[in-house]
């Protein structure tokens, strides 16, 4: 069976690895010139006059990202080297806030939770009191609520104290949606799989694990090289290759692309919602005035639930302390006042990530979820925020990201395109239906699904 994958970001990349197991000729087509998608490693320089590298986007995964973990250590990804593993702590400069006490850290889910919500420093018992109330109800309830709620409505009974320094952190970097827009629902499933579900590789499930390589070497260079070395003979990895257009032939789909048209046996579509939206749509209105029939109809049908999904922005500020080492690896930070969206939640200190990097020493990841406003003015705030918490005078920028369309908003009731497009061609990315909000974990499950389905057709 000749599949062909279009894309190569994590999606992509799961799939192209669980096809090529599963015995099927991959081809992937990517149209830029790097495999990671929205997560991939970025050259810069400190001020200093240092190169180093950074990254698009200063991700974290959990011990609850079971597929994601399992899939890296196929690909000869050294788990222990490559993450660095911190127990669930959500503390602020100041010693404040959430976190799991030593005595506490090989404690079995959610055992470990609890012993960081009863000794959360700075909070009243009557905090501690609601917040495991609250948990205890969303596990007899099976983590199941409206599916009209938002994370506001379903947490309203929370002390204020739970909300700013425990709720809000949490919804606005798993699902990057303040609580009174997010999804309930989604963020559920985010809880029980971190509070009480089961870890991977010895990590408690609520395990924050911190990447210490870059995002590409993390998972997507590495499955490049795993697909070399393993299935070389029958997977292909093509660069600078972007794909135009798609139609239905006898007994498969034709590609066409800048350079030529190529034809296969079955299609994972794991671009972007939006790049896979525009294709999808200017597709099946060339074919369908051809041959109108069911196959373009679905395809235009996907497309507009696509299209239908709204975005929100993730900007990462890097900056230079020289000199300067966090009092933890990650940190929470308290917003500004009247600046939401353009105040970071959490403060990651690479040089602790990368002890043994000389450039990476000094060097701060400052991530503001559902940032809003222009990138200069946010650089401005956020330097602001970390001199004023972090007591850095003399802190120094090195380059701010700003993904506009990072996620996509994982509201109440959300609408969300399925993966099956039409017969024979699937869709495969973190804005596919699914339980998990755009994250790498749903990504990956993306891929691998969209892979078991191509490679199970008849």
């Amino acid at each position: 069976m000749k599949l062909a994958i279009v894309g190569a970001g994590w999606a992509g990349m799961a799939a192209a690895v669980a096809a090529a197991q599963a015995g099927a000729d991959v081809t992937v087509l990517e149209a830029t010139r790097e495999t990671g998608g929205r997560a991939r490693a970025l050259a810069a320089v400190r001020p200093d006059g240092v190169p180093l590298t950074l990254d698009n986007g200063q991700h974290i995964l959990i011990g609850a990202y079971s597929e994601t973990l399992a899939l890296m250590q196929r690909v000869g990804v050294h788990l222990p080297g490559a993450l660095k593993a911190l127990p669930l702590g959500l503390p602020f400069p100041d010693g404040m806030g959430l976190q799991t006490p030593a005595w506490a850290v090989r404690w079995p889910a959610p055992l470990d939770a609890l012993a960081a919500i009863a000794t959360a420093r700075g909070w009243r018992w009557g905090d501690r009191l609601a917040l495991i109330r609250a948990s205890l109800a969303w596990q007899r309830a099976k983590f199941v609520c409206d599916p009209q709620w938002n994370v506001s409505t379903l947490c309203q009974a929370l002390p204020a104290r739970v909300m700013d320094e425990l709720i809000e952190p949490l919804c606005v970097s798993a699902l990057n949606l303040p609580a009174a827009s997010a999804s309930a629902q989604v963020f559920l499933r985010v809880m029980q799989d971190a509070l009480f579900g089961k870890g991977f590789g010895g990590w408690a499930a609520s395990s924050l694990l911190l990447p210490r390589d870059d995002l590409s070497a993390l998972f997507p260079a590495a499955a490049q090289q795993w697909l070399q070395r393993h299935h070389g003979q029958r997977t292909r990895v093509h660069l600078n290759r972007r794909v135009r257009s798609l139609e239905r032939i006898s007994d498969g789909w034709r590609l066409h692309g800048d350079r030529a048209s190529e034809d296969f046996d079955r299609v994972i579509w794991a671009t972007s919602a939006g790049a896979a939206a525009r294709v999808m749509t200017s597709s099946a209105a060339a074919w369908g005035a051809r041959a109108p029939g069911k196959d373009p109809d679905a395809m235009a049908e996907w497309a507009r639930t696509s299209s239908a999904l709204s975005f929100t922005a993730i900007t990462t500020v890097y900056a230079w302390a020289p000199g300067v080492r966090l009092a933890a690896p990650m940190l929470a930070l308290r917003p500004m006042p009247g600046a939401l969206g353009a105040s970071a939640q959490f403060v990651f200190d690479r040089g602790q990530l990368r002890p043994d990097d000389a450039s990476a020493q000094g060097v701060l990841a400052f991530v503001v979820s559902a940032s809003e406003g222009e990138r200069g003015w946010l650089q401005q705030r956020v330097l602001q925020q970390g001199q004023q918490q972090l007591g850095l005078p003399t802190l120094q920028p090195i380059q701010t990201v700003t993904e506009k369309r990072a996620t996509f908003a994982c509201t109440p009731g959300l609408n969300r395109p399925q993966q099956v497009i039409t017969s024979g061609l699937w869709a495969a990315g973190d804005h596919v239906q699914g339980p998990y909000p755009a994250t790498l974990e749903a990504a990956v499950r993306s891929g691998l699904a969209a892979a078991r389905m191509a490679c199970a057709a008849r």
